[in-house]
């Protein structure tokens, strides 16, 4: 038998999946848990609810890799056939587990239902596997080390968890961290912080970090996005403090050369930094949005917290509703049109006055795909910010290539690191 090589790889069960019904986002959290543990993963895939093939991609994985973590397939429905094909794959007869059974009719009376034949099927796992406990849902995972053959990597062992994000997380949390963490297959411990920018091409933060981008401990990685742009620093160390020292002095430059351009790191979104900052200065903040139709409400409110400066706005679609609502002038709509400086700049006023919020954000464009001018085209919105010295707009143009729902979302993006900026210490506030 070969030595195995102390790698990983995410089988994703489950034909939803193939059909772009959901998005995998199991295999993008075992990923970034892999790397925080050190554990290297080189492969990834993806197959329907079909037992051959869940077989084949399993005794396949067996001959590359030490670990296999499955998602996917462990429910009570016929197309839950993960642990099945797995016993199969091997040869191994499936035998119940009374305490699974038992723990499974238990939950369910907690419900207040009853336990029917067809969830009985959870309760088989392969003769020799260890039971992977599931603390919120009804199916467990199981942790095996098949029989060894021809072919397959010394001690390979199986993983399984369920493909509800929150049953999977848990269980992963609980006990596969753990066993992870002391299988051996950690080349020392991952260290990782995600820089996040706004107002910066990918292109050319890349130029800007190209002696970096070429580093291999710590490595550095540009990601784009919708408006914004990401570095990833991750360094590799004995143990969590060394990586952390090779990586605070990278992340540290990277900071120095790129200035306000930086709004955040990790978790942080433009919406948390702003609400964050008028908590420091003891301010609140309420929005007016006509073209992204409470995009940035949304945001601010998705924040934890937000209600201690978030204090509301108004969907000021029809003119009516800005002229009624926010005070908008007539006259101002009839000379400038809705999507202008002035009618932005009145509708942040508005806010602020309707509220009585410290600030406010207001946006007035085009989002498509339809409505657009040789004067006003598509993807031109008017952004406001209104503060305690006075209001200041100013025209954006993001086109029309990329649709509706791209220009709503840089839309929102922009205004909240506008208003971002206006925040910082040393800014000035806008004024007419």
């Amino acid at each position: 038998m070969t030595k195995p090589e102390p790698t990983a790889e995410i089988l994703c069960i489950g034909t939803e999946l193939l059909l772009g019904s959901i998005t995998n986002g199991n295999a993008r959290w075992i990923a970034e848990q892999l790397a925080a543990l050190g554990v290297a993963h080189l492969r990834q895939e993806v197959v329907g609810d079909n037992q051959a093939r869940v077989m084949a991609a399993v005794r396949a994985a067996a001959g590359r890799c030490r670990v296999l973590i499955t998602t996917g397939g462990l429910g009570p429905t016929p197309d839950d056939l993960t642990t099945e094909a797995i016993a199969a794959a091997f040869d191994t007869p499936l035998v119940e587990h009374p305490e699974v059974w038992a723990d499974i009719e238990a939950k369910l009376a907690q419900r207040g239902r009853v336990a029917t034949p067809s969830l009985r099927k959870q309760a088989l796992l392969p003769e020799g596997a260890a039971v992977l406990p599931n603390p919120t849902g009804s199916a467990p995972g199981l942790i095996w080390t098949p029989p060894s053959a021809e072919g397959f990597r010394e001690g390979f062992t199986i993983l399984t968890f369920p493909g509800v994000p929150s049953e999977m997380q848990a269980m992963w949390l609980a006990t596969a961290a753990p066993w992870l963490a002391q299988s051996g297959l950690a080349a020392g411990v991952l260290a990782s912080r995600m820089l996040r920018f706004w107002g910066v091409p990918e292109s050319t933060l890349a130029e800007q970090m190209a002696d970096l981008l070429e580093g291999t401990n710590p490595t550095v990685a540009p990601y784009a996005g919708a408006g914004a742009v990401k570095l990833r620093i991750t360094a590799r160390g004995a143990d969590q403090v060394s990586a952390l020292a090779l990586l605070a002095p990278v992340e540290a430059e990277i900071r120095a050369r790129t200035g306000q351009l930086c709004y955040g790191a990790d978790a942080d979104s433009l919406a948390s930094v702003v609400l964050e900052q008028l908590r420091a200065r003891g301010e609140t903040l309420a929005v007016a949005e006509s073209c992204t139709g409470g995009g940035i409400g949304a945001a601010l409110a998705a924040v934890p917290g937000a209600s201690e400066v978030f204090v509301g706005g108004v969907i000021a679609y029809a003119n009516r509703v800005k002229q009624g609502l926010l005070g908008v002038p007539a006259e101002l709509l009839e000379a400038h049109g809705a999507v202008s400086d002035p009618v932005a700049q009145a509708m942040a006023e508005g806010a602020r006055r309707l509220t009585g919020a410290t600030w406010a954000i207001a946006v007035s464009g085009v989002a498509g795909p339809g409505g657009g001018t040789p004067e006003k085209p598509v993807g031109l919105v008017h952004i406001a910010i209104a503060g305690p010295t006075g209001v200041a707009s100013e025209a954006v143009r993001f086109g029309a290539s990329r649709g509706r729902a791209w220009i709503q979302t840089l839309t929102a993006g922009e205004a909240l690191n506008r208003l971002r900026l206006n925040l910082e210490p040393g800014s000035p506030e806008p004024s007419e």
